[in-house]
C-alpha cells in the first residue's frame, strides 16, 4: 500500500515524469493541498515524494510544457483559484510549482494543443465563476493569461438557479475538422457543453446536450465504431451513466443510460477485453465499487460487472502498470490516503486492489512514465495537504534459490536461449533486447552467474524478437537468427567461437508480416542450419536457407602514379602472394605493389613505359615460371613488354609496333592474352581503337613477338577478351567496339589466324567500354559481358557452344561503368561479375544464379571514381578480393572480401486457415534420417505435423487436435515413454494445460493426455529434461498468468506427476525458458524471461 499523506484523494493523471519509459501517475489531495507523485520502477511502487501546490489542489493533468522530451505536471487549486505547473526533470523528480491565476474554484484541467502551433495548452474549468478558462503555451513552461467562456445555458431561469457549476472538462475533435474542441461537465444545469475549437485558440459559444442528474465526470471515445467521437458521463445522483453518441459534426444523439451503483463520480474508458471495442470503467462513491461496462462496440454496453472496494471512492484512470499489454484501473481513496490499483486479465475481468499509501485526500489521478523506464509512474493530488505525489513503479517479490539479471537500460527483454558461444565449455546466455535494439551476449562463469552483459547492436528500430542458435556457415561455431518486428527481417549473427558475433549485411531481406517465431534445423542434411520461421497472424510458415552474398571490407587505400588507368594481378616475386600493377597513363610508367599476403601491399615501383600507358595485363610470356608484363602505349602506338625476374622486379620494356605502317595511328586501348596457334606460347590480341583494327602478335615462347597480323573490325574496338567459344580447343576472341555500339566474334582456326566477324548489336549509344567471359549457366559452354557505358548497365550473352550468342540481357550498374572482371566472390561454384563505375564512388557486385541470370547489384564503396578493376585472393583465406583504380585521383584501393550470409525463401508450408502458428519442435518422427516439423497452431487449437522428405519437400500437415479454445503456445520433443520414438509437449494456453502426444515410428501420434498446470496459469513456454536423473524425461513450463514455474515429473509411461509450482517475482510475467546445466554440478538448471520485470532468473537445483 502507497500512502498520499491524505484522507481525501479526488482526482489522478497518469505520464513519464522523469524520462525512464516507465509511466508515473499524480494524484491531487484535497485535505492536504498537495499533489502527491508515484514514479514508477521495477518492483511495485517507490515511497512516494511529495510537492507543494496551491491551496486544495483538486485536479492533475501531464504534458510536455517546455519541449524538452520531459513530462511536467500541471494542477488546479480549488480555493487558491490558480493553477500550478511543476516541471518535470525528467528522472522522476519535479521543479518547484509556478502558479497561474484562474477563475474561481478551478475544479478540473486538461491538457492540449489548441492553438496547433506544437505548444500544449490548458483548459481549466472555474466552478465558481460558470466558465472555462484558456491559457495559451508559450512552450517554455510558461502560459498567457486565460481566455474565458462562459458555460452558462441561455435557456435556465430557475428562480433559484446556482449556475452551471462547470466540474470537468475533456478535450477532443468533435466534428472532425482537426481542430481540438471542449467537452465540459454542467454539473448545475445536467448537461454537457460542446466548444467547437478554430484550431486558433478561439472557440465557439457553447452547445449543450442534457445528461442525468448532476454529472460529475467525462470520458470521449469512439464506442461504436464509426470513426466519430462519443461521450460517456457520470451522472452522480441519477445514479447512472450517459452515453451520448456522436454524429461527427460536433453535435450528439439524445443520451443512452446504464445504471451504476451509487452516487457514480467519475468515468474513464479502455479496451479491457482486448475485443478493439472500448469499454467503460465508473466509480460509484457511496456503494464504494468499481463498475466495468464492456461495450459491444455498436454504442451500447453490458451491464456492469462490479468490484467491492469498501472504501470511498473519487477518481479512476487507466493504464497498463505491469506491461503485460493488458489494461489495468487506478482509483483514488479519498478518505483513507491511498490509491487502488486493479490488474487486469485482459478478458475484462479485474483482480483484487493493491493499496498505495499516498498523502492526505487524494482527489486527482494522472498516469505516465515519468522516468522513461517503461513502466507506468503515477501523480496523485493530495488536496489534504496541499500537495502532489509522485509514485514511482516497480515490482516486488522474492524466491530462494534463484539469481536475477535486470536487462540493461530497459532494453524490454524478449527472448532467451542458451549455448557454449566461447567454447570454454561453459553454458552462456544470449537475449533479445527489443527496446534498445539489440542482442546480449552473456557469458557463464560456470557457477551459475555470469558477466557482464556484451550488447551487439542490430540497427535502429529493429527492434529484436525471437532467437534461434544454429550453424549457419558450417563452421561448427555457434551462429544466431534474430527476428525483428522493426525491420520486418531475420538477421543473422555469425559467431566466431570467441563469444563474439558478426552481424551479416542485409539486403532486402525483408518479411512481411512481422516475423514473430524461429527455429532452425539442418533440413536438408548438408551440414549447416536452416530456418522456419512463423509470422504474426498468417496461416504459414516458411524455410528458409542460409545464402552467401560475399561482402567486401572497407578498402585500403595506395598510392599510385598520376592517373591509374588499369590493374591487373599476379605473383610478381613467386612467393605466393598476389601482387598488383598499375598503369599510370600520365606519368607513362608502371607502377608495381607486392603483395604481404594478408591483404596489404608495399608501396610502388615503377617501371618507365611509353607514352600513356592504356592497358595491362599479365602472363609468361619467355616460359621460365616467372610472370611478364604487357602494356598498351596508347599515344606511342606501340605495346611494350616487361620481362619479369621473378623477384618483383622487371626488365625494361621492349616494344612491339601496332599500326600496320609507320605514321598510321593505332591507339592500342586493350590487350587479352591466350594460346592462339596451339604451339604453347602465349599470344597477344589487341584493340587498335584509332584505326579500327584488332592486332596479333604470335609469341615465340622466348618473350619476343612477331609482327602484329591486323583484321578490320567495327568502329572503336575498345576491349577484347579470349575464349574457346565454339569447343574445339581452338582459342577465339571477342571485341567491344566502343562507337558501333556492337560485338564481334572472330572464330580462330588454331594456327594464329581467325574467320570473319560476327557481329551481335547491343543497344544504340551503349558505348561498350569493357568486356570479359566466362560460363554463367555451367553449360560448359563460354558466355560474355560487357560494360554498356552509355545506359549504366552490363549485357550478358550466352553462349550456344557454336561460337553464336544469345542476344545480351542487361542489368544495371551504377553510373558510367567502365571495366568488368569475373569471379565467384561467394564460393558458391557460379560465376559472379564486378563492375568498376567510373561516375560513382562504388563497384558493383552481381551475383550469378547458375543459370545465366544474376542478382541485382550490391554496390561498396570506393572513396573515389573506380576506374578499372581486378580479382585476387589477397589475404590467403580462398575468398575472391577486388582491387580497383580511381579516376579521378592517384590511388588504388583493395576490398577484401568476407562471407555474408543472409536468409532466401525455399519454400511454404500451409498451416490452415486461421491457425496462426506459434512455435515449433524439430526431430525425427519417422525415424527416416530426415528432420520433420511440429507446429503449433494456435488459432486452430491443433499441433501440425510435416514429415520431411528430400530436398526440403515436406508432407502435407497432419493435425492433432489440443481441444477446443486450448490456444496451444508453445512446442518441445522427448521420448516419454522409453519406447526410443519421438513425442510431444505442448503449452496449452488458455485451456491451463500441457497436453502430451504420444509417437508412433511412422510419424503418427496418439491422441492429446492433458495435465493441468493450474487454474488461470496461462502456460506459455515448454521445455523437456531430465531434472530428477532418474533417466526419465520430465517438462518444465512457465506459466505468464500466474508468474510461476510449473515442473512435471515424468512417470516413464507417458504420464506425468502433478505439476510441482515455483513462483517466481508478483506480476513477472515469465515468457520464456530455457534449461541447462549453469553451474556444472550435473543437474539441469532453468533460466527464465520475464516481460514484468524485464529480467532473466536463473533456477539453479539443489538436490
Amino acid at each position: 500500500m502507497y500512502s498520499t499523506g491524505s484522507s481525501f484523494s479526488t482526482s489522478l493523471a497518469i505520464g513519464d515524469f522523469n524520462n525512464d519509459n516507465r509511466l508515473d501517475i499524480s494524484v491531487a489531495n484535497d485535505e492536504t493541498n498537495s499533489i502527491s507523485v508515484l514514479l514508477g520502477y521495477d518492483e511495485g511502487f517507490a515511497n512516494l515524494t511529495t510537492y507543494s501546490t496551491g491551496s486544495s489542489p483538486r485536479s492533475v493533468a501531464i504534458g510536455d510544457f517546455n519541449h524538452d522530451d520531459r513530462l511536467d505536471i500541471v494542477v488546479t487549486n480549488q480555493y487558491g483559484q490558480t493553477l500550478s505547473v511543476l516541471l518535470g526533470y525528467g528522472d522522476g523528480s519535479f521543479a518547484n510549482q509556478m502558479t497561474y491565476p484562474t477563475g474561481s474554484s478551478p475544479y478540473s484541467v486538461a491538457v492540449a494543443d489548441l492553438n496547433n502551433d506544437t505548444r500544449l495548452d490548458i483548459v481549466v474549468a472555474n466552478n465558481g465563476d460558470q466558465e472555462i478558462g484558456i491559457l495559451l503555451g508559450y512552450g517554455n513552461g510558461s502560459f498567457a493569461n486565460q481566455i474565458t467562456y462562459s458555460t452558462v445555458s441561455s435557456t435556465n431561469h430557475m428562480p433559484y438557479y446556482n449556475g452551471s457549476q462547470p466540474y470537468f472538462v475533456a478535450i477532443a475533435d468533435f466534428n472532425n475538422d482537426n481542430r481540438l474542441d471542449i467537452v465540459v461537465v454542467n454539473k448545475g444545469d445536467d448537461n454537457i457543453g460542446i466548444f467547437l475549437g478554430y484550431g486558433n485558440g478561439y472557440f465557439a459559444s457553447q452547445t449543450t446536450f442534457s445528461t442525468g442528474s448532476d454529472p460529475s465526470s467525462v470520458a470521449v471515445g469512439d464506442f461504436n465504431n464509426d470513426a466519430r467521437l462519443d461521450i460517456v458521463v457520470a451522472n452522480s445522483n441519477a445514479n447512472n451513466i450517459s452515453v451520448l453518441l456522436g454524429y461527427g459534426n460536433g453535435s450528439f444523439a439524445n443520451q443512452m443510460t446504464y445504471s451504476t451503483g451509487s452516487k457514480p463520480c467519475c468515468v474513464a474508458v479502455g479496451d479491457f477485453n482486448n475485443d478493439t471495442r472500448l469499454d467503460i470503467v465508473v466509480v460509484n462513491q457511496m456503494s464504494r465499487d468499481v463498475g466495468v461496462l464492456l461495450g459491444y462496440g455498436n454504442g451500447s454496453f453490458a451491464r456492469q460487472a462490479l468490484y467491492k472496494t469498501g472504501l470511498y471512492l473519487q477518481y479512476v484512470a487507466v493504464g497498463d502498470f505491469n506491461n503485460d499489454s493488458r489494461l489495468d484501473i487506478v482509483v483514488a481513496y479519498s478518505y483513507d490516503d491511498n490509491i487502488g490499483i486493479f490488474l487486469g486479465y485482459g478478458n475484462g475481468f479485474f483482480s483484487s486492489p493493491t493499496r498505495l499509501s499516498t498523502g492526505s485526500e487524494p482527489n486527482s489521478i494522472a498516469v505516465g512514465d515519468f522516468n522513461n523506464d517503461t513502466l507506468l509512474d503515477i501523480v496523485v493530488t493530495n488536496a489534504g495537504i496541499n500537495s502532489v505525489g509522485v509514485l514511482l513503479h516497480y515490482n516486488r517479490g522474492t524466491l530462494a534459490k534463484k539469481i536475477t539479471f535486470a536487462s540493461s537500460g530497459g532494453s524490454h527483454l524478449r527472448t532467451v536461449v542458451t549455448g557454449d558461444f566461447n567454447n570454454d565449455s561453459l553454458v552462456d546466455l544470449v537475449v533479445a533486447n527489443y527496446a534498445t535494439n539489440n542482442i546480449g551476449f552473456l557469458p557463464g562463469h560456470g557457477n551459475g552467474t555470469f558477466g557482464t552483459e556484451m550488447m551487439t547492436f542490430i540497427g535502429l528500430d529493429s527492434y529484436p524478437y525471437a532467437i534461434a542458435i544454429g550453424d549457419f556457415d558450417k563452421d561448427n561455431e555457434l551462429d544466431i537468427a534474430v527476428a525483428n518486428h522493426g525491420s520486418n527481417n531475420v538477421d543473422i549473427f555469425l559467431g566466431n567461437g570467441t563469444g563474439s558475433f558478426v552481424r551479416q549485411i542485409n539486403y532486402e531481406n525483408s518479411f512481411d508480416p512481422l516475423p514473430s517465431v524461429v527455429a532452425t534445423g539442418d533440413l536438408n542434411n548438408d551440414g549447416g542450419s536452416e530456418i522456419i520461421v512463423a509470422y504474426n497472424d498468417t496461416d504459414n510458415v516458411h524455410i528458409y536457407v542460409p545464402y552467401d552474398t560475399s561482402s567486401f571490407a572497407s578498402q585500403m587505400i595506395y598510392l599510385t602514379g598520376s592517373d591509374p588507368y588499369s590493374v591487373a594481378v599476379g605473383d610478381f616475386n613467386n612467393d605466393s602472394r598476389l601482387d598488383i600493377v598499375v598503369a599510370n597513363r600520365h606519368d607513362n610508367n608502371l607502377g608495381v605493389f607486392l603483395g604481404y599476403g594478408n591483404g596489404t601491399f608495399g608501396t610502388q615501383i615503377t617501371y618507365s613505359t611509353g607514352a600513356t600507358p592504356y592497358f595491362v595485363a599479365v602472363g609468361d610470356f619467355n616460359n621460365d615460371a616467372r610472370l611478364d608484363i604487357v602494356v598498351t602505349n596508347n599515344n606511342d602506338n606501340n605495346l611494350g613488354v616487361f620481362l619479369g625476374y621473378g623477384n618483383g622486379t622487371f626488365a625494361t620494356q621492349m616494344t612491339y609496333p601496332t599500326n600496320s605502317y609507320p605514321g598510321l595511328t593505332s591507339w592500342p586501348c586493350s590487350v587479352a592474352i591466350g594460346d592462339f596457334n596451339n604451339d604453347a606460347r602465349l599470344d597477344i590480341v589487341v584493340t587498335n581503337s584509332a584505326a579500327n583494327q584488332v592486332g596479333i602478335l604470335l609469341g615465340y615462347g622466348n618473350g619476343s613477338f612477331a609482327n602484329q597480323i591486323s583484321y578490320s573490325s567495327s568502329y572503336s574496338p575498345q576491349s577484347v577478351a579470349a575464349g574457346d567459344f565454339d569447343n574445339d580447343t581452338c582459342m577465339d576472341i571477342v571485341v567491344a567496339n566502343y562507337d558501333s555500339d556492337s560485338i564481334d566474334v572472330r572464330l580462330g582456326y588454331c594456327n594464329g589466324t581467325f574467320g570473319d566477324p560476327i557481329t551481335y548489336f547491343t543497344d544504340r549509344f551503349s558505348f561498350l567500354r569493357s568486356i570479359a567471359v566466362g560460363d554463367f549457366d555451367n553449360d560448359t559452354r563460354i558466355d560474355i559481358v560487357v560494360a554498356n557505358y552509355g545506359y549504366d548497365n552490363i549485357g550478358v550473352l550466352l553462349g550456344y557452344g557454336n561460337g553464336s550468342f544469345t542476344k545480351q540481357i542487361t542489368y544495371l550498374t551504377g553510373s558510367r561503368p567502365a571495366s568488368v572482371a569475373v569471379g565467384d566472390f561467394n564460393k558458391d561454384n557460379r560465376l559472379d561479375i564486378v563492375v568498376a563505375n567510373s561516375n560513382d564512388i562504388n563497384v558493383s557486385v552481381l551475383l550469378g544464379h547458375g543459370d545465366g541470370s544474376f542478382t541485382s547489384q550490391m554496390t561498396y564503396s570506393t572513396r573515389f571514381l573506380a576506374m578499372s578493376v581486378a580479382i585476387g585472393d589477397f589475404n590467403g583465406d580462398t575468398r575472391l578480393d577486388i582491387v580497383v583504380t580511381s579516376s579521378d585521383g592517384n590511388r588504388v584501393g583493395v576490398l577484401l572480401g568476407d562471407i555474408n550470409l543472409v536468409f532466401v525463401k525455399k519454400m511454404t508450408l500451409n498451416t490452415g486457415l486461421g491457425s496462426r502458428p506459434r512455435s515449433f519442435a524439430i526431430g525425427h518422427f519417422n525415424n527416416d534420417d530426415r528432420l520433420d516439423i511440429a507446429i503449433a497452431n494456435s488459432g486452430t487449437n491443433n499441433v501440425g505435423i510435416f514429415l520431411g522428405n528430400k530436398n526440403f519437400y515436406f508432407t502435407n500437415q497432419t493435425i492433432y487436435e489440443t481441444g477446443s479454445a486450448s490456444r496451444p503456445y508453445s512446442l518441445a520433443a522427448g521420448d516419454f515413454n522409453n519406447d526410443t520414438q519421438l513425442d510431444i509437449a505442448v503449452a496449452n494456453y488458455d485451456s491451463n494445460t500441457i497436453g502430451v502426444f504420444l509417437g508412433y515410428s511412422n510419424g503418427s501420434f496418439s491422441n492429446q493426455n492433458t495435465f493441468s498446470t493450474g487454474d488461470s496459469s496461462g502456460p506459455c513456454s515448454v521445455v523437456v529434461t531430465d531434472f530428477n536423473n532418474d533417466t526419465l524425461l520430465d517438462i518444465a513450463v512457465v506459466n505468464y498468468v500466474t508468474s510461476t514455474i510449473g515442473v512435471l515429473l515424468g512417470i516413464g509411461d507417458g504420464t506425468f506427476a502433478d505439476v510441482i509450482e515455483i513462483g517466481i517475482e508478483y506480476q513477472s510475467l515469465p515468457f520464456s525458458i530455457d534449461v541447462n546445466d549453469f553451474n556444472n554440478d550435473g543437474k539441469q538448471d532453468l533460466v527464465v524471461a520475464n516481460e514484468g520485470t524485464d529480467s532473466l532468473n536463473i533456477f539453479l537445483q539443489t538436490c
